[in-house]
C-alpha cells in the first residue's frame, strides 16, 4: 500500500456530499500513512439555481475553516476553495488560476509539502495550470464518468480531457467503455472500477439486527434503492413496477436531486432522503431486493454503479437495468445481477428475487464482493504507482532553470504589485466608487422655519487648508437668512489663523447683507463634538428649540448623530452646502477628497468608540 507520500486529490465532488470513492480512497490513503490534501470540486459547469444549497454550504465551509482548509481526520486535509463560477472563460480561469494556486503554494509551504503526488477527478483546464504551477512527483487521472455527455455546459470539457489522458502518468476509469475511450490517447490506462468498504458492510452484515425504525414500520417485502436521487434515475420505470407490486415498499434512500414528483405520487414509493454514511449499511440490511434503476444514455453507458459490490456485500439479490457494466460484470462473475430490459420485466424480476435464497447463493454474492473491496483495488493502484516512481528518473534541475524560476517568480510579484497600484488607482481616482461609499454620510432636507442657523465652521476642515469650505456654508446660511427661514444666526468655532474664524466669518456674512445683531458668536469649540456642546448652551441660554445645520455634506450624519446623542429635544434640520466646491467631482476622486471622506469615517468610529454618538 502507497505510504509516506504527499497527495494533492482534486475532487469532483465535495467532502460532506455523498460518500464515494473520492472519500474512501483518500481517506484510506490517509489512514496508511500518507499525507493527503482533499480539495472540493472546483466545477466542470456554471452552477444553477439548483446549486444554491451547495454554494452556501461551501461558502459556511470556507468561513468556518482556516482560509477554507481543515483537518477532517489524522493526515487528511480538506480544503473549500472560492472561485469564480466560469470554469472555461479564459479571465476567470486567470483569475481562479491566480486565487488557486496562491492559496495552495502558502499551505504546502506552511505544512512542507514538496512535489506531491496530483491525483485529479476532474480533467478541466485549471487542473492542466495546477500541474504546470505544482510539478508535481507523479499525475493520477481517475476518469470515473464521462463528464462531456452530462450536460451542454460540460461538452466543453471534451478538448481538455483528451489532453490530460495524454498527460498524466497514469489513467485509472471505472468502465470498459472509458478504458477504450481513454486507449485513444493513453497506454497507461487502468481498469479500476469503484469497490465496497467489505469490512464495513462485513460487521453489519454479521451483527445483531439492527434495522432503522423507518424501515421497521414499512409493510414488506422492501426492494431498496441507495443513492441520488438524480436525472439519471429512471422514474416511469419506478413507478410502473411499484404499480405491478402494490404489496412491496419501494425505499428510495439519498438525497433529492431532481424533480421527483412522479415519484411521490406513488403511494408505496417511499423518499428517506440522504442518510449519514456509516448507517447505510443497516439501511441495506432491511432491504430484501436492492435494484439499480438507472435510464439507459450515453452518459450511463460509461457508469459503472459503486452500489452494485455494497448490494452484494450484504448478501442481497440485485435487480438492474441493462446497464454495459452490469452486463460486463455478470459476464466477469457469472450473471449474478439480474438485468431487466422494460417495466414489466423489471417488476416480474423483482418478484423472482424475493424467493427465498440459498445459503450457497448468499456466499456467492458476498464472496464476489469481497473481490471487489476498495482496499484491494487501492493495494493494486498503490503497486501500479509505486512501480512508476521507481521507473521514473529524479529530476535534474539545472542552475539555469533555477534562476529563470527566481526571475519569473520576481517577475509576478512585481506584476501583481503593478496591477494592485494600478486597481486601487482606478477604482478610487476613475471611478464612482468613493461617491458610493461617501453617499451615507449625506443627509439633506427641505428647510423649513426655525429659531436660529447655525453653521459649523471647518477649520483647516476636508480641505486640509485653513479656513477651506467657510464661504461657502456662510453664503449658505445667508440664502437662508433672506428667505426669511430664521431671523438669528450662530457661527460655531474655536479655530484660529491670524484671525479667529468666526470673526472673518461674521464680516463675510456682513458683507452678504446679514444686520450684525442677528449674528451670535461661539468660539471655544474644537471638534464636532464641542460644537454640539457648546451651541446647545447657547441655544438653551435663549430658549430656542430648533435650527437649521450648515455644514458640509458629508459632515452631515456624524453631526446629527451626535446631536442625537447629546441634546435629542432639539429639531435639527439639515441643510448643507447645496453646491459644495470641495466635492465637486465627474466621475473619481481627487486625493484631497478621498482623504476628507477617509477622515469622516475615521471621526464616526472614534465617536462611537468614546459613545459620542
Amino acid at each position: 500500500m502507497l505510504n509516506h507520500q504527499d497527495i494533492v486529490c482534486l475532487s469532483s465532488i465535495d467532502w460532506d456530499f455523498i460518500w464515494q470513492g473520492h472519500q474512501q480512497i483518500m481517506s484510506t490513503l490517509a489512514r496508511e500513512g500518507n499525507r493527503v490534501l482533499f480539495i472540493e470540486n472546483t466545477g466542470v459547469r456554471s452552477p444553477g439555481f439548483r446549486d444554491v444549497g451547495r454554494v452556501w454550504h461551501r461558502l459556511t465551509n470556507w468561513w468556518r475553516s482556516l482560509k477554507g482548509f481543515r483537518e477532517v481526520q489524522p493526515r487528511l486535509f480538506v480544503y473549500s476553495p472560492i472561485l469564480l463560477p466560469f470554469p472555461y472563460a479564459r479571465l476567470a480561469r486567470w483569475v481562479n488560476r491566480k486565487l488557486l494556486l496562491r492559496a495552495l503554494q502558502r499551505w504546502m509551504s506552511a505544512t512542507g509539502f514538496r512535489r506531491p503526488l496530483l491525483w485529479t477527478f476532474l480533467p478541466t483546464p485549471i487542473v492542466h495550470d495546477l500541474i504546470q504551477a505544482l510539478e508535481p512527483e507523479l499525475t493520477v487521472y481517475y476518469c470515473i464518468d464521462d463528464l462531456a455527455s452530462s450536460s451542454s455546459q460540460a461538452r466543453k470539457i471534451a478538448g481538455s480531457e483528451a489532453e490530460l489522458f495524454r498527460r498524466a502518468d497514469l489513467v485509472f476509469v471505472t468502465s470498459e467503455k472509458l478504458r477504450r475511450r481513454a486507449e485513444h490517447f493513453s497506454t497507461r490506462v487502468h481498469l479500476f472500477p469503484f469497490g465496497v468498504d467489505f469490512e464495513q458492510f462485513e460487521r453489519v452484515r454479521q451483527a445483531a439486527s439492527d434495522i432503522p425504525e423507518e424501515l421497521r414500520r414499512l409493510s414488506r417485502p422492501i426492494v431498496g434503492y441507495v443513492g441520488g436521487v438524480h436525472q439519471w434515475v429512471d422514474q416511469d420505470l419506478l413507478v410502473r413496477a411499484a404499480e405491478r407490486l402494490p404489496e412491496a415498499s419501494f425505499v428510495l434512500v439519498g438525497p433529492l436531486q431532481t424533480d421527483v414528483s412522479r415519484l411521490m405520487r406513488c403511494t408505496n414509493i417511499h423518499l428517506l432522503h440522504g442518510r449519514p454514511h456509516e448507517r447505510i449499511p443497516h439501511y441495506m440490511k432491511g432491504f430484501d431486493v436492492s435494484i439499480i434503476s438507472y435510464r439507459l444514455s450515453e452518459y450511463t453507458a460509461h457508469v459503472y454503479p459503486t452500489k452494485l459490490n455494497e448490494y452484494l456485500a450484504m448478501g442481497l439479490p440485485v435487480v438492474a437495468t441493462d446497464l454495459p457494466e452490469i452486463r460486463r460484470f455478470n459476464a466477469e462473475y457469472g450473471n449474478i445481477a439480474v438485468v431487466a430490459r422494460s417495466a414489466e420485466e423489471f417488476a416480474t424480476a423483482i418478484r423472482t428475487a424475493l424467493s427465498p435464497a440459498s445459503s450457497e447463493e448468499i456466499r456467492r454474492r458476498i464472496d464476489v464482493a469481497s473481490q471487489n473491496s476498495w482496499r484491494a483495488r487501492i493495494a493494486q493502484m498503490s503497486r501500479l504507482i509505486d512501480e512508476r516512481l521507481a521507473f521514473r528518473p529524479a529530476p535534474i534541475v539545472s542552475w539555469e532553470v533555477s534562476l529563470s524560476r527566481l526571475y519569473r517568480l520576481a517577475q509576478r510579484r512585481v506584476l501583481r504589485t503593478i496591477i494592485g497600484l494600478a486597481s486601487v488607482y482606478l477604482l478610487l481616482f476613475q471611478s464612482p466608487l468613493p461617491w458610493w461609499l461617501a453617499a451615507p454620510l449625506q443627509v439633506v432636507q427641505p428647510p423649513r422655519a426655525a429659531d436660529a442657523i447655525v453653521v459649523f465652521a471647518g477649520g483647516v476642515g476636508e480641505s486640509g487648508k485653513a479656513g477651506g469650505g467657510y464661504q461657502e456654508r456662510v453664503k449658505q446660511a445667508a440664502d437662508l437668512y433672506r428667505q426669511g427661514f430664521a431671523e438669528h444666526m450662530i457661527f460655531s468655532s474655536g479655530f484660529t489663523f491670524v484671525f479667529h474664524e468666526t470673526e472673518v466669518m461674521k464680516e463675510r456674512a456682513i458683507g452678504l447683507g446679514i444686520p450684525a445683531n442677528a449674528i451670535l458668536l461661539e468660539t471655544a469649540a474644537a471638534n464636532t463634538y464641542e460644537n454640539v456642546v457648546f451651541v446647545d448652551r447657547m441655544l438653551k441660554e435663549h430658549q430656542w428649540r430648533s435650527v437649521l445645520l450648515v455644514s458640509s455634506p458629508y459632515h452631515m450624519r456624524r453631526v446629527l448623530l451626535t446631536w442625537r446623542k447629546l441634546a435629542p429635544e432639539t429639531t435639527v434640520i439639515p441643510t448643507p452646502v447645496p453646491q459644495s466646491q470641495f466635492y465637486a467631482h465627474r466621475r473619481g476622486a481627487s486625493l484631497e477628497q478621498i482623504r476628507g471622506l477617509l477622515h469622516e469615517y475615521v471621526a464616526m468610529l472614534v465617536y462611537w468608540w468614546r459613545r459620542w454618538l
